[in-house]
């Protein structure tokens, strides 16, 4: 299960970063849609991050080596789902803080992505 997960996560990461780096003025709309719907919009990225964190954490046990990268990924999306579940107001104002011109800041977190796909790329095809 481990190496489907890796290969989850890999996808995953690739498509979202992909999409941040060619689409961040879509996903500034996005954003802005989410903290404009209040706390159901922050619930909903809340259930986005726990599903995504969730698969990774129930079916990637690793806490050794390299792949220790994937499973604390997997929990950094658990608690930030946690976090959009019990503090919403705090997830709105995050996500209301997005704007055009701070547009860039995807493209960055989506070069990060795809870094993070490369790697997990690189633990699944080296074994």
């Amino acid at each position: 299960m481990e190496q489907a997960t890796q290969v989850f996560a890999a996808v995953s990461l690739l498509v979202i970063g992909l999409s941040h780096l060619f689409q961040p003025k879509v996903w500034v709309a996005y954003f802005q849609a989410l903290a404009a719907q209040g706390p159901p919009g922050a619930f909903v990225e809340g259930f986005l991050c726990l599903s995504f964190g969730g698969i990774i954490v129930g079916f990637h046990n690793v806490w050794q080596g390299p792949a220790l990268l994937l499973t604390l990924l997997g929990w950094m999306q658990v608690l930030k789902g946690l976090g959009r579940f019990v503090l919403p107001q705090l997830a709105i104002r995050v996500m209301a803080r997005t704007s055009i011109e701070r547009a860039w800041f995807f493209q960055a977190g989506g070069v990060a992505a795809l870094l993070l796909s490369g790697f997990i790329w690189w633990l699944r095809l080296r074994n």
